[in-house]
């Protein structure tokens, strides 16, 4: 069964193993040395129907991209990667998400980062499942490659993923002794050290080791207001009703900060410190075990941030503590703003709010007052096994466990004013197993079959200090729990049914579960009688008949629940397929098709503001159509592949405001999750690799997206006409380099690449009177690089600009005006430069 004892080695961990960028990296034909006719014989390979293939005989939507990719064009973190990928979106979020991203795959994922919701969009770690959209910015240290696949995924391995996977993939230890250091200096202080070596440590057992830091300062300026406009210092600006109006009148809001400056911090900086360590052991050609551990510590300002529109809002409760309204007088600019942070201000300041549980001298523990910091840290195990029983059995485990714990904080405004404020913290563990069983039947039927196992416990400790809503203020702290599992069993058969016409069929099995308990307490630990009044009357955990009338209403018969103490339990099983059907019709050219199926759990609103909002909703599924073909032309100096889709979306998840509960003046505010109706979502994917002369390499992509509800469930926010949410209609990527041969002074190779994204549907509050959509505008932005390298190519210096045309776009945008009257937009980082120097050894 084993080939070859080098592709083996990567082909059996069963992963797609695509050695270098499907459709768009500079390996996919040529290395930068050989002979012209080598280079264009290439050959990719690939694992994803598991057993070896050429990458363009395999029917599937695959973007790979190569370590040497990834540097030539800049791109340094998950979020950068998809900006080349075809209907693929991965955005930083909001500073009230904390450090996660909204991920989607042909307009399927998700952007809520609460531990209740399964992510749509499957990332994983050398083949281990990352189950959260939180701190999923990984850095490329040391990869070998990154693999988007498009559709869903589950019946060849791993999670069930409705939308998509996107797969990360170290650098391997060979046996070999060699490494790299890298060092790189760039705009706002920006400091990278990378460095990575592997040695051998007997004949069969091989080490490879890597780490990462990277510290910037922030690029947006979180200002004092009283210093920016000194209280009766006469600035004015023009109110929403036309009036002029004084921006800080006398009396109002005082100075805290007393440089020229007023600069209270610089958000949205980085200090980011990664490890890596890997053991490969090979004791025989039949046997190899991988054990890889990884860290990653974040502690850097969060999100940066801007207010970029708001409804004023006049409601004492929220009032500054000058007694100013939250109006267009906080609206700071392109890259400030003048957050507040209870009693943290990066430890610059102490303002005092009097009566204030998060400023200095409250009621809050003083770890767990207000702060501008956003931590993460995060760690991984994992073991991967293969072997080879006979020549035509191979036995796959692979095992993983992982866990994070992370902290961050939300000025709901961000601005003086107190509309609200959060205090986060989120852990989570995970561990999963996975087993494989190969079976090579004859020459033309390749077969497999495994079992996998999940499991999750998170733990979302939340502080919250809402003062738009009443009793005001509403404060509460809610350390919910969520655990989860999931088992699957699933098999998959590839047949050769003629010469070149090729059938891949797979089956799936999934049951899962999901518990979450909810807890609802006032600052001093007792149960919050606004959000919990039966918990608060008659005791956590209190369900049942309330035969000793502990509510005192005088009604002994009613069924009542409490919030505190009770547990949503949901429980859901499926069953997928995948069924493919592909034909070559020449060496040059191979169509297929495909019709596959995936879901995302069910689950209970994790965030109910009473009791009657504690709603399940259910699986969201989906049917994939898809129509493609791979085409090699031009004696191998033009490949083009193509793909058209369309995707029956049916029970869709959603954010519904007003929560449908059915008993009135329940239903706001609402953050609560239901299944909003069914869609169809039509696409079409090109992507291109060209050659057209030696040492010039062009690379693209173009992709369309359509969205149509087909319908809508009337208790859910949505209209027939909305567009689908965190979808571009349009979204583009070219880019090409050229080599220039310098002789005996090595090689200077210039870059440039271009990005478009059309507009993009944001988000819907639908609440009565006052629906409000929201929008990212669409944006063109471009990044360069030069890059020289000695003539032995171990040496180089890179100068690149990212944002080379300082193009102001937003990653992402949350509107709040219906409850606390501002809407907030994390801008794009401004145009930046880096020198790096790299040596390998």
């Amino acid at each position: 069964m084993r080939k070859t004892g080098n592709t083996l080695r990567k082909g059996s961990m069963l992963a797609i193993g695509v050695s270098t960028l499907a459709l768009a990296s500079n390996p996919a034909f040529a290395q930068n040395d050989g002979a012209e006719e080598g280079q264009r014989n290439n050959v990719i390979i690939v694992t994803a129907q598991f057993r070896e293939q050429e990458l363009q005989d395999t029917p599937l939507a695959i973007t790979a991209v190569t370590a040497e990719d990834l540097e030539a064009r800049s791109q340094t973190d998950l979020a950068t990667i998809a900006d080349s990928a075809p209907n693929v979106q991965i955005r930083p979020q909001t500073a009230a998400f904390g450090p996660s991203v909204t991920a989607s795959i042909r307009g399927i994922g998700q952007n809520d980062f609460n531990p209740a919701y399964e992510p749509g969009v499957g990332i994983y770690i050398d083949d281990i499942y990352y189950p959260s959209l939180t701190g999923a910015i990984f850095d490329t240290l040391d990869l070998d490659r990154v693999e988007i696949l498009r559709g869903p995924q589950g019946t060849l391995s791993g999670r069930n993923s409705i939308g998509g996977a996107v797969k990360m993939y170290s650098r391997m230890p060979s046996g070999d002794t060699g490494g790299f250091v890298e060092a790189g200096y760039g705009s706002r202080d920006r400091l990278t050290l990378r460095g990575a070596a592997e040695f051998p440590l007997t004949d069969t057992l091989f080490a490879r080791v890597s780490g990462v830091s990277k510290r910037q300062d922030g690029y947006i300026d979180q200002l004092d207001f009283g210093c920016v406009f000194p209280a009766g210092g006469g600035a004015t600006f023009v109110n929403a009703d036309g009036d002029v109006e004084a921006v800080n009148p006398v009396g109002g809001e005082a100075r805290f900060v007393t440089t020229d400056d007023c600069r209270v911090a610089k958000l949205g900086s980085t200090n980011y410190q990664a490890a890596r360590a890997i053991l490969r052991w090979e004791p025989s050609p039949d046997f190899d075990f991988t054990l890889i551990g990884d860290y990653t510590d974040q502690d850097q300002t969060g999100a940066g941030q801007v207010l970029t529109a708001t409804r004023r809002n006049s409601n004492p409760n929220i009032l500054t503590p000058g007694g100013l309204p939250l109006d267009d007088r906080f609206i700071c600019g392109p890259f400030c703003n003048f957050q507040v942070d209870g009693n943290a201000f990066g430890g610059a300041f102490t303002p005092v709010i009097p009566g204030d549980p998060f400023g200095a001298g409250g009621t809050i523990m003083e770890e767990t007052r207000g702060s501008n910091r956003t931590t993460y840290r995060g760690w991984g195990l994992s073991g991967q096994a293969n072997y080879d029983i006979n020549d035509m059995l191979q036995l796959v485990s692979i095992t993983g466990y992982r866990e994070f714990d992370t902290q961050f904080f939300a000025d709901g405004d961000i601005s003086p004013a107190r509309t609200g404020f959060g205090i986060n913290n989120l852990t989570n563990w995970s561990f999963s197993q996975e087993l494989r069983l190969n079976a090579e039947l004859a020459d033309t039927i390749f077969a497999t079959i495994g079992g996998y196992y999940f499991e999750q416990s998170s733990v979302y400790d939340s502080t919250q200090d809402l003062r738009y809503v009443a009793p005001y203020p509403l404060q509460f702290r809610q350390p919910d729990t969520v655990d989860a599992d999931a088992k699957a069993i699933f098999a998959n058969v590839a047949w050769e049914i003629v010469p070149d016409l090729n059938l891949n069929a797979g089956i799936r099995y999934t049951e899962e579960t999901k518990a979450q308990a909810y807890f609802r307490y006032n600052l001093d630990g007792t149960i919050n009688a606004f959000l919990d009044p039966v918990g608060a009357a008659c005791g956590a955990g209190f369900q049942g008949v309330d035969t000793n009338d502990c509510d005192g209403d005088g009604n002994t018969t009613e069924e009542l629940r409490a919030l505190t103490g009770n547990t949503a339990n949901y429980s859901g099983d499926q069953v997928d397929y995948r069924v493919a059907l592909d034909y070559r019709f020449s060496e040059e050219f191979l169509a297929y098709a495909s019709i596959a199926t995936g879901f995302k759990g069910g689950g209970s609103n994790p965030r109910p503001f009473n009791a009657f909002q504690l709603l399940p909703f259910g699986p969201e599924t989906l049917t994939a159509y898809e129509l493609g073909f791979k085409s090699d032309l031009l004696d191998r100096r033009l490949r083009l592949n193509v793909s058209a889709f369309l995707n029956k979306y049916s029970d869709i998840q959603s954010t519904a405001s007003p929560c449908p509960t059915g008993v009135p003046g329940t239903e706001t505010p609402s953050a609560c999750r239901v299944n909003s109706g069914s869609a169809d979502i039509k696409g079409l994917e090109i992507e291109m690799f060209a050659e057209p002369i030696d040492d010039l390499t062009i690379s693209g992509s173009v992709s369309y997206l359509d969205f149509k509800y087909t319908f809508v469930n009337p208790n859910s926010s949505a209209q027939l006409d909305d567009p689908g949410t965190g979808m571009p209609e349009w979204k583009a990527s070219i880019g090409a380099q050229y080599r220039i041969d310098l002789g005996n002074s090595g090689s200077l190779t210039p870059r440039i690449d271009v990005y478009y994204q059309d507009e993009t549907f944001s988000g819907i509050d639908n609440t009565p009177g006052n629906r409000i959509e929201t929008y990212l505008p669409s944006f063109t932005t471009a990044n360069a690089r030069v890059t020289w390298r000695n003539e032995d190519e171990d040496l180089s210096i890179s100068l690149e600009v990212t944002n080379l045309t300082d193009e102001y776009y937003f990653y992402s945008v949350f509107d709040q005006r219906n409850n606390n009257g501002g809407r907030i937009a994390t801008p794009a980082r401004p145009r930046e430069w880096a020198l790096t120097v790299k040596k390998d050894f």
